[in-house]
Formats: C-alpha cells, sequence, structure tokens
C-alpha cells in the first residue's frame, strides 16, 4: 500500500497516474476532499482508498502494518500568502506528524520541500545540508519548507528511509486549479489562445534584460520519475535538489509556449507587480549532483520537449495526467 497526501493536487495527481501506469492500484489518497473543485485530477485513477486529511495520522496508525510507501506532497503553497499560522500547520507541524509516525513504525518517506528555501540565492542553490541553516526564504512559505528541513536534520530518530525533495519551478498537467499560483506556461498558454500575445515581467535590475530573468523549469513528469526512483532505490537519505540543473529564460519560455501553438512570438513588457517585486527571484539553477551521485541517471526533458507534451497532450485537450 502507497500513501500520498496531496492526492488532489498538482504533483501528487500526477504521481497516482504514473503508479497506475506501472501496475500500483493499491494506493491511499489523502486530502481535504472536500476542495471539489480539484476532484478532476483522480477520474479515473486507481486507488484503493481516500482519507481525509483530517483523519490521516490516526488511519495511518491503525494501517501501518500495511504501508510500504509514504509520499507526503499535500502542503500549502501559495506564496502570497503571509497568514504564518496557515503555514505552521499545514506545511510544518502536520508534517512532523507524518515524520514522527512514519520514524515510529519505520515507513519510508518521501516529502515535498521546495526551492523557495533557496531565497534570493545569496548562498547559492547548493543541497548540502551543511549550507542549509544559512538559508533565508522570502516568504511564510519557504519559511515553512526551511523550518522543516532543519527540524528533519536535527532528529536523532528518523525512518529508517527518507528523503526531503526541494522542487524547483514544476510545470505541466494537473495544475489547473492553482491559480495564481500555476506555472508561467499554464497562464501563457491561455493568454496567448485568448490574446495572441503574452505579457512578461520587465526586468526591475540594470545585470538583466527584460525576460532574461532565469528559472530552472521542471516537467512534472521528471518529478514523478525521481519520486519513483527514490522508492526503489532506498540507499540514501537526505535532502535533495529536484530541477533540471540548467536554468532557461522567461523568454525561451514564452518561445516555446508560442511555437507548440503554431503561432509567432509577440511579447510585451509589463511591471512587476508591487506585492511581489522585492522578493522576485531572478535566478534559481538547482545544483544536481548529489541526486546524481545516489544513481538517478534519466535524461531531464527540455523546456521545449516539456512545453511541448503539455501543451499539445493536455492544454490544447483539456485533459488531466
Amino acid at each position: 500500500m502507497i500513501i500520498v497526501t496531496g492526492a488532489l493536487g498538482f504533483i501528487g495527481s500526477c504521481l497516482i497516474q504514473k503508479l497506475n501506469d506501472m501496475g500500483y492500484t493499491d494506493i491511499v489518497a489523502v486530502d481535504d476532499f472536500s476542495k471539489t473543485y480539484k476532484n478532476k485530477n483522480l477520474l479515473e485513477k486507481r486507488i484503493s482508498k481516500r482519507v481525509e486529511r483530517s483523519e490521516y495520522l490516526l488511519w495511518q496508525r491503525e494501517n501501518q502494518v500495511a504501508t510500504q510507501m509514504v509520499f507526503h506532497l499535500g502542503a500549502r503553497t501559495d506564496t502570497t500568502e503571509f497568514n504564518w499560522n496557515i503555514f505552521e500547520e499545514l506545511n510544518l507541524n502536520y508534517s512532523k506528524e507524518v515524520w514522527n509516525i512514519c520514524t515510529e513504525f519505520g515507513l519510508p518517506l518521501v516529502y515535498a520541500s521546495s526551492a523557495a528555501t533557496y531565497g534570493n540565492g545569496e548562498q547559492g542553490y547548493d543541497d548540502d545540508v551543511e549550507k542549509m541553516p544559512l538559508l533565508k526564504p522570502l516568504n511564510p512559505y519557504g519559511d515553512s519548507k526551511q523550518l522543516f528541513d532543519l527540524w528533519v536534520l536535527k532528529q536523532e530518530k528518523k525512518p529508517f528511509f527518507w528523503a526531503g525533495l526541494k522542487f524547483f519551478n514544476v510545470y505541466g498537467p494537473n495544475e489547473y486549479h492553482k491559480g495564481r499560483m500555476a506555472s508561467v506556461v499554464f497562464h501563457a498558454f491561455n493568454q496567448i489562445q485568448e490574446k495572441k500575445q503574452l505579457n512578461l515581467f520587465r526586468s526591475h535590475r540594470p545585470d538583466f534584460n527584460d525576460g532574461e530573468q532565469l528559472r530552472d523549469f521542471v516537467y512534472v513528469k521528471d518529478v514523478v520519475n525521481v519520486l519513483l526512483f527514490l522508492m526503489e532505490n532506498r540507499e540514501q537519505s537526505g535532502i535533495y535538489n529536484l530541477g533540471t540543473g540548467q536554468a532557461r529564460s522567461f523568454n525561451d519560455l514564452a518561445k516555446a509556449v508560442f511555437g507548440a501553438l503554431n503561432f509567432e512570438p509577440a511579447i510585451q513588457y509589463i511591471d512587476t507587480p508591487i506585492d511581489i517585486r522585492e522578493t522576485y527571484q531572478y535566478f534559481t539553477q538547482a545544483k544536481m549532483q548529489k541526486l546524481k551521485e545516489v544513481g538517478y541517471s534519466m535524461e531531464f526533458n527540455s523546456l521545449e520537449e516539456g512545453v511541448a507534451d503539455y501543451v499539445k497532450n493536455y492544454l490544447i485537450e483539456n485533459k488531466c495526467y
């Protein structure tokens, strides 16, 4: 039995589909199922049970014998939310409870951290645990992920295998419900379809041209491949970056979306909103050596490959993965 928290969400639902494709159907989906606007992410997926997030910890204690893997992907991910109590409850304290149960019963655990822990990148993007206490996130979401990572590293008692994954800029199918927090690819597709042009944020720094801000964009299918690798290769516990290791510009992303739609690029640059301007990242790029050293060798999709698959096979068709 495989547990997936955040099962209705973006990455969680994609993971369940990939597990189904591999023949796994004894999957317990954990989430807040009152959020019915996300229900289509689980349509046609084969699972054995749904468990409400509020009931999961007790349920897990009663069903630990049958559990072979826990993927803890559920979290509040809104980087524009500033109510710390929400993050403390869902991202920090709840995650500690999941960790403690996995530790108590010897359950392997893979959990979602975030590249938001790196803040403005002044310490670089190296997943060396010795450098992690120096990181300074730029928002409460990043703080919650950072605090949990640091708490994990201080624990004397741990699951027999565990891994935290610092997700970089993930994009792909099943993110339609995320609103403002959906990927730039998702928003670009919708804007181009409607207006035949795309607005990108102009640069407010002299060392970056408009649209040349850089991100490590990683396709959700590659993220899922790493999750499954860690399920099957439980040799080295730790916290790992999960990006492609190659930063690309927003101009590159825009051109990839226009190309997938067979449109000529038409880009307009607008001011970055005031509420995020001071905390806006101009460069992210995952250092990926650590994951490679534990045996992960699959090639990541290029930005152009990932965008083409997402646009042509999911967005145009209005399909979930």
